[in-house]
């Protein structure tokens, strides 16, 4: 095995990383995806689905990968490569690698749309919001996408800049308690509409009879972008967590954290929709036209449009740059450690690639709407390549990784380095041996087959 360099920033302690860890797992698929999903997969069916997976399959990715961080004390690629220099460690590797590098910068546009409704809605434009064509005309009309998308990458890129403790865990610290209170008002606000006791009912109560096969499926989906499973950023933040703190506690705290917003997300948005719709849950689009357009219009049939839009809208990109600074740290990470640049020359050539890669996807359903790739626009496209493709196979690659080459034993050592305790051994061996490569398999061939049409997810 390979020294490594000790010379490596770190977490201040565990509240700076579950509070790291927790922003990079509360994004923007908590607030669109998830409310969604559990909207057409069985409501409270779903909810429980997802947090025995979440207890299971989540607190084992959790694990493993914060705890081939902390061995190692590198970056994806070279944490795989620490246990042997094959072919296989170097693709596993680079895969967890690429995958925040292709992510970030169609985040970053997705952010930047988030910063342009907040100033409408700060300056008042509510009722313009709520109009039927208002965000198709804004994506569609050229360069005001693009500069929104500009603002948000520079944000980004200033805290991740500064650094591990005073960027981005400075920013955490400070970011995820409002999220918290933001999520609490809105959800109050929300489940005290007319008429929305029944969406809190349908999302919080489960009804047997709205099970099926793809209510796993659908959940299991969720669990990638809702814990950040499979992108590198638990290995490059396991990377920076001092030996003395507990995995597992911090694994659980995690869990906690995201599995409580997500819930907050489905009452902020299920219960809403219901009295906005009657009571229907099909009214709950999915993904851009249910931030964009469902709930802008939702919001202005309730009154306290602006003031509720001003602090949804808030909570949105508080959730989205924590998700940003994540995937963005652990991008420049891997500059560092495998091309030796310090974190300024790193940040530079990331804040490059960026801003050419997210301007394909800003300007791709505008000027560039002619160019498409498998009959996706660009930001459709690398949202496919890699929520669908990539990152099924870097979780199989780390199951692969741990069970078959670390050995179960090593993971154990880690997790109870210092005060540490493993109390749910039992389930992280099964997992990663058995399950988890089964259900990244699965999730990889039923959203490809949900990409081209042949099932519904």
């Amino acid at each position: 095995m390979k020294k490594h360099n000790n010379k490596r920033s770190s977490f201040s302690g565990k509240l700076g990383f579950v509070l790291s860890a927790a922003g990079a797992s509360v994004g923007l698929g908590n607030i669109w995806r998830f409310p969604y999903l559990a909207a057409k997969y069985g409501g409270g069916m779903f909810l429980l689905v997802y947090i025995i997976l979440a207890l299971t399959f989540g607190y084992t990715m959790i694990v493993a990968e914060t705890s081939i961080g902390r061995m190692t004390k590198k970056s994806p690629v070279g944490a795989f490569k620490f246990f042997g220099n094959s072919k296989f460690a170097s693709l596993g590797g680079w895969i967890n690698a690429i995958i925040p590098i292709l992510i970030v910068p169609y985040y970053s546009v997705i952010g930047g749309w988030v910063i342009k409704y907040l100033a409408e809605y700060i300056i008042g434009g509510s009722k313009l919001l709520a109009g039927d064509d208002y965000f198709t005309n804004f994506i569609t009309g050229g360069f005001s996408a693009e500069i929104c998308f500009i603002i948000f990458t520079f944000i980004t890129l200033a805290i991740i800049y500064a650094g591990v403790r005073n960027g981005i865990e400075r920013v955490s610290k400070f970011m995820m308690p409002i999220l918290i209170v933001l999520s609490i008002i809105i959800t109050i606000y929300s489940v005290t509409r007319p008429g929305a006791l029944a969406g809190v009912k349908y999302f919080l109560i489960p009804n047997f009879d709205n099970f099926s096969w793809m209510t796993v499926v659908a959940a299991m989906g969720q669990m990638f972008y809702s814990l950040s499973i499979a992108m590198g950023i638990l290995i490059t933040f396991g990377s920076y967590m001092k030996k003395d703190l507990s995995i597992e506690d911090s694994t659980k705290n995690v869990e906690i954290f995201d599995t409580a917003i997500a819930i907050m997300a489905g009452l902020m948005i299920i219960p809403a929709v219901f009295a906005f719709s009657g009571g229907d849950p099909d009214a709950l689009n999915a993904g851009p036209s249910l931030m964009f357009i469902t709930i802008p219009k939702m919001f202005e049939s309730m009154g306290l449009s602006t003031v509720v839009g001003i602090l949804f809208f808030t909570l949105v990109l508080f959730a989205a740059l924590t998700s940003s600074i994540a995937l963005t740290e652990s991008a420049v990470s891997t500059f560092q450690d495998e091309f030796g640049w310090g974190r300024k020359k790193a940040t530079f050539i990331l804040g490059g690639i960026m801003l050419v890669l997210g301007s394909l996807s800003a300007l791709g359903y505008g000027p560039l709407a002619c160019v498409k790739i498998i009959g996706m626009q660009f930001l459709d496209f690398f949202d496919f390549l890699t929520n669908s493709v990539m990152m099924p196979i870097a979780a199989f690659a780390t199951c692969i990784l741990v069970s078959k080459v670390i050995g179960l034993n090593k993971i154990e050592e880690e997790v109870l380095n210092g005060e540490g305790k493993f109390r749910r051994k039992k389930i992280f061996n099964f997992m990663i041996k058995y399950l988890c490569p089964i259900f990244a398999t699965i999730i990889l061939l039923s959203s490809i087959a949900n990409a081209f049409g042949l099932i519904t997810i």
